[in-house]
């Protein structure tokens, strides 16, 4: 017997009828007697719904109270989707993440877990019951209630499964795993039966939208084994498997086989570059410059600072596209004081990543990735590496070409 965590998206909960698919899938599990902690999302668009609601209310609704409005989504899943096991004779009980005690910070709508308690819901797994909690929230210090962001109840999960140190976590996603890249834009695109954490964690950063990068980061510090896999197969297709179907995310040095130089190639699309042309070259240029841009809230991903000439150096960064606007307004604002000649902007730009842990003990990535880009005849504008990646930013008309180039270069199509 395994305690396992299953976690299903909003197209697997989008309708009664799928609800109902979950529930047969769910009691399969707990008849070949496993324990089963079930974490659904919000029906799908549900919770796009809600936020709409609150903001024909209020243009920037209230962080607290749009918490408690975009909350709703999941509670009304969970209860479907006990009564759905309910009505098959399983023994199911739903909870919110409150009432199960999902403790997370006050940062409203993009809280981070703090801590789980765990008692109430082994009581029950020991007594026999389905559990089942909401996804996406919890509660502050204060008592309100909390939510983690889009993407959240993967968070939710794997947490959940940390706290229970459960066999596996299993992700039900309208995907069958994870691909080497996405198959809408390379149909050769190959499907992984394993993937390291930091391998997943790279691509999940870079844009690959199976998992919030978050869940990831968790799974990984928890050491909690998660599989990623399709909750549109057959509810009732055998046990062994489904539990050897999708991609299993996996700790690289639990592996005997050599990894493969690349796993995968990962793309975002809403990138936008700034340049801060001629500002002085001097102690805290950075600082004055990206300062005022993370006051603003504004995330920043590539940054390049040029050699100074004349005592001036130039500094480009990139931003998310959504975010373009606001950031280049809030430099207009600072030019004076950081002394720049002039502020240039480019928003149709994305970013492509090639990314394999198996670059650590193989060298010429860089060469062949660029090469394959000058074949192509792409231009690279910036380029951002680590130990297990290399991003290139380039012109958004050429991002799709630049993905199945890299893609036959490094022979992912095959196995």
């Amino acid at each position: 017997m395994a305690l396992i965590v299953h976690k299903y998206g909003g197209t697997s909960m989008g309708s009664t009828d799928r609800i109902k698919n979950v529930a047969a899938r769910v009691a399969k599990w707990h008849d070949a007697g496993h324990q089963v902690v079930v974490v659904p999302s919000a029906m799908s668009g549900e919770t796009n719904r809600l936020i709409g609601l609150a903001k024909e209310i209020m243009s920037q609704p209230d962080p607290r109270e749009l918490d408690m409005i975009a909350s709703t989504g999941e509670q009304v899943s969970v209860g479907l989707l006990a009564m759905a096991l309910l009505a098959r004779g399983k023994d199911a009980v739903s909870y919110t993440g409150w009432q199960v005690g999902i403790k997370t910070d006050s940062a409203f709508t993009k809280a981070r877990i703090q801590s789980i308690d765990d008692t109430r819901v082994r009581a029950d797994l020991d007594a026999g019951r389905i559990v089942i909690i909401t996804g996406f929230q919890g509660m502050d210090e204060d008592g309100n209630i909390s939510t983690l962001g889009r993407g959240g109840s993967d968070t939710s999960a794997v947490a959940i499964a940390a706290a229970l140190k459960a066999d596996e976590c299993l992700i039900y996603t309208d995907v069958d795993g994870v691909y080497t890249t996405d198959p809408r834009v390379v149909s050769e695109a190959r499907r992984l039966s394993k993937i390291t954490f930091e391998e997943m964690l790279e691509l999940a950063s870079l844009g690959s939208k199976v998992l919030q990068t978050r869940s990831v980061e968790f799974a990984g510090n928890y050491r909690v084994p998660t599989r990623v896999l399709s909750s549109l197969t057959d509810p009732l297709m055998s046990l062994e498997e489904e539990a050897n179907s999708g991609t299993l995310i996996s700790f690289e040095e639990e592996s005997n086989m050599e990894q493969a130089v690349i796993s995968g190639i990962a793309f975002h699309r809403d990138e936008a570059k700034i340049t801060v042309l001629g500002v002085p070259d001097k102690p805290g240029v950075a600082f004055h410059i990206l300062g005022p841009i993370s006051e603003a809230n504004i995330e920043v991903d590539m940054i390049i600072q040029n050699q100074s000439v004349d005592g001036k150096t130039d500094f480009t960064f990139t931003v998310s596209r959504n975010d373009y606007q606001r950031a280049m307004g809030v430099l207009e604002g600072v030019k004076a004081e950081i002394g720049a000649d002039k502020i240039l902007g480019d928003a149709k730009v994305s970013k492509v990543s090639a990314v394999g842990v198996g670059m650590r003990s193989h060298v010429g990535v860089a060469s062949q990735m660029f090469r394959t880009l000058s074949e192509e005849g792409i231009n690279i504008m910036m380029i951002s590496t680590s130990e297990i990646k290399i991003s290139v930013l380039i012109d958004e008309k050429y991002m799709e070409l630049a993905v199945r180039a890299l893609h036959k270069a490094f022979n992912l199509e095959q196995a």
